[in-house]
């Protein structure tokens, strides 16, 4: 799921989530792909917004909770991603949503 989803004919670079649930959780081992029309493999990522060491990487197995954005030249910074590590937590597809739309939810623990 792209998130979120940037408005039609701009050049962004996104963050899609797999699995595609919002809040993202820590246990369902989050992996997250940085995505743009910019320089594949010029891929700088942050993390609680601080330059983090994973250079070039284009995917990225999250093993810390935490804040994530990507940054791919040519097309810039990602929205924000949050990993969460909470015990309880309410999760929605990770999707555009309007109003009058079937939503699923789901309550893990």
């Amino acid at each position: 799921g792209w998130c979120p989803l940037s408005p039609a004919g701009t050049q962004t670079t996104q963050l899609l989530v797999e699995p595609p649930w919002t809040p993202a959780v820590l246990w369902d081992r989050v992996t997250l792909t940085c995505q743009g029309s910019g320089t594949p493999g010029a891929t700088t990522w942050y993390k609680d917004g601080q330059r983090w060491g994973k250079e070039g990487l284009d995917h990225l197995v999250v093993t810390e909770s935490g804040t994530y954005q990507c940054d791919r030249l040519g097309t810039g910074l990602s929205p924000n991603v949050s990993v969460l590590n909470d015990r309880l937590v309410l999760q929605v597809l990770a999707q555009a949503l309007l109003e009058g739309d079937k939503v699923t939810m789901r309550c893990r623990v």
